[in-house]
């Protein structure tokens, strides 16, 4: 064999081995998102407990940093004291929300049955303008529905509400008792100060944001629980509380929330009153308080802080719903803002930030600081800032 066949077959030896090497990557890559995604749903409840606890943490942490540099004339309020008083407080609320929502839900639940026969009537009426036929046969379907077997099934699902809320509880505790020593673990960890630094400065950024995200988002759920919670007190309709609390939670799941809260006040209208006209009047109302609320108010709030891409939203409401089911669609949101920040400083996964955010800018609201230094992955930064510092 001469040495140019030599080279020719040398030559077409390496692509080979390179698309072997590069299918297995891929290989690997899907089966390490298997186990993960397995392991996500295994342990989702440990997982959301853990996820909502962490947001709790970085809601509360700056107040507490800011609460122990107080002085009380000569004494000073340490962090320990201030952590304490945060998980307090923290505590009492979780309990107390907790209590609220299943008071409600419980009313709701037992009344429902009795509402049952006029609910289902009241539906089958909806299809009255198909026929007599139509009428009788969508109430037949709907009386085929076991309602006792879902009441149940929602009244253990609520049960795990407080175990819940317990297990957030004693999370943000040991979160809290950990705290002192997260910027020492950090720079051990990184063998780095200034890359630990970086790290420090890109948690910031995702904590500012979530943190921003979901104050602006309380308020408005708020404002719009309070109003539907008005509406249906004025048109004296029952369950008013309960509809502007469950307006108020599911305002948190972005687009599909808002929609899924109208519809069921709207529904609840109708089965109570068994007037359509009334119960357009509220859909109509409920509707125009959540577009005011949601496309006026929220965007105005929210500013330039928070631009993710809508479609982005749809699929991670759809996986996380999928992975985690309702609590999943609750943190969609934050998780995408987070793991949008995080590749943005990747060369290599930027393109899946761009993607995620609204105008393809992910670095938009971070500082300049935060959006020049922390985007250079250890690949591309100079040798001697890698080396560790002596």
């Amino acid at each position: 064999m001469t040495s140019r066949q030599q080279e020719s077959t040398g030559g077409s030896y390496r692509p080979r081995i390179g698309e072997r090497v590069r299918l297995q990557s891929w290989l690997l890559g899907i089966i390490a998102f298997g186990i993960v995604l397995f392991l996500l749903v295994q342990a989702r409840f440990i997982l959301i407990s853990l996820a909502i606890a962490i947001i709790l943490f970085s809601l509360t942490s700056d107040a507490i940093n800011s609460i122990s540099k107080l002085r009380v004339g000569r004494w000073r309020i340490t962090n320990w004291l201030a952590s304490v008083f945060a998980v307090l407080i923290i505590a009492s609320v979780l309990l107390t929300l907790s209590g609220v929502v299943l008071a409600q839900l419980n009313t709701v639940l037992s009344t429902t049955l009795t509402y049952a026969d006029q609910g289902q009537r009241a539906i089958a009426q909806m299809f009255s303008w198909m026929g007599e036929d139509v009428e009788e046969a969508v109430l037949s379907s709907i009386r085929s529905i076991e309602v006792s077997g879902y009441v149940r099934t929602a009244a253990g699902q609520a049960g795990d509400l407080l175990s819940a809320t317990v297990l957030v509880i004693l999370f943000v505790g040991f979160l809290f008792a950990e705290r002192v020593w997260f910027d020492t673990k950090l720079e051990n960890l990184m063998k780095d100060p200034e890359q630990a630094a970086r790290v420090s400065r890109l948690i910031g950024s995702i904590n500012r944001r979530v943190n921003h995200y979901l104050m602006v988002k309380t308020a408005v759920s708020a404002v719009t629980g309070v109003l539907i919670f008005v509406v249906m007190r004025v048109m004296n309709m029952e369950f008013a509380a309960a509809m502007g609390i469950f307006t108020f939670v599911l305002n948190y799941i972005p687009n599909v929330g808002s929609i899924a809260a109208t519809l069921m006040v709207a529904l609840v209208a109708y089965v109570q009153a068994g007037d359509p006209s009334t119960a357009l009047l509220i859909f109509v109302l409920s509707g125009m308080i959540q577009f005011v609320m949601g496309n006026v108010i929220d965007p105005m709030l929210m500013g330039r802080a928070l631009r993710l891409s809508s479609f982005g939203i749809i699929i991670s409401l759809a996986f996380w719903g999928a992975v985690w089911g309702i609590p999943g669609m609750f943190l969609a949101v934050p998780i995408m803002v987070a793991v949008m920040l995080v590749c943005s400083q990747f060369e290599t996964l930027r393109p899946v930030a761009v993607l995620l955010s609204r105008e393809g800018l992910p670095e938009q609201g971070m500082t300049g600081e935060e959006a020049g230094e922390t985007r250079q992955p250890d690949e591309t930064r100079p040798a001697d800032a890698r080396r560790p510092a002596a």
